[in-house]
């Protein structure tokens, strides 16, 4: 009887198997680098395309007729706004300062709110731009009284509407020298101002999105 021996493959079933689960596993994973780095991408993307918005100058001054407040807004219109705009359709704007008393033991104490309102409109032909300021909202009746300039350029409206000098937002007897306070600087685009059609086109797109915040804390000086 003769025995006879077969040697093993060297390509036996189980290497097959494991070599297969690392391409899989390396494929895996270059698939998912490639999503990690487009996620990536994309969020660099929004970031570029959204027009970064801050306000890095904010200062007060006390004298005996109040509180006055300056600062330096820092935005660019949305697309979406400044094509409406060179269309005809006027945008609105608000600007808001509240003045709050800061306890410890309690809810801040509101102690004045002043709110400026801003209408910005374009005549295609003419080619000029007008800034309307007013202390009232802006109504269909008409502007009510509020201050008006013309603008050549659309650079030079927009650097008036970024400037707040010497801001009245509270009266000297609202002031207590002993106390702590805070205000609060707001600025935003109303869309509740526009068009019902751009109102529901313009809710939840990017492309109307303007809002600015910052809060100072403020201590009054004392008093001779």
């Amino acid at each position: 009887m003769t025995a006879s021996s077969t040697r093993c493959s060297r390509n036996s079933p189980a290497d097959a198997v494991s070599r297969a689960a690392e391409v899989l596993w390396r494929r895996s994973a270059l698939w998912g680098l490639r999503w990690v780095l487009f996620a990536l991408l994309a969020l660099c993307g929004q970031a570029q395309a959204a027009n970064p918005a801050a306000i890095p100058d904010m200062r007060l001054e006390q004298t005996d007729e109040g509180l006055f407040l300056t600062a330096v807004l820092e935005f660019e219109l949305p697309t979406l706004a400044e094509d409406a705009l060179r269309k005809g359709i006027p945008m609105y704007f608000v600007t808001e300062a509240e003045l709050t008393r800061r306890r410890w033991y309690w809810y801040d104490q509101h102690i004045a709110t002043e709110v400026r309102y801003l209408r910005l409109s374009y005549q295609p032909l003419t080619r000029r731009w007008r800034l309307n300021v007013s202390s009232e909202p802006f109504d269909s009746s008409g502007l009510g009284v509020a201050l008006g300039q013309n603008f050549d350029d659309l650079a030079d409206v927009r650097a008036a509407v970024q400037r707040i000098v010497r801001w009245k937002i509270a009266p000297a007897v609202a002031i207590d020298p002993q106390e702590q306070y805070q205000v609060q600087l707001r600025f935003r685009l109303d869309l509740s101002q526009l068009p019902r059609p751009l109102q529901i086109g313009a809710l939840g797109r990017s492309g109307w999105n303007l809002s600015l915040a910052r809060s100072l804390r403020w201590s009054p000086e004392p008093t001779q």
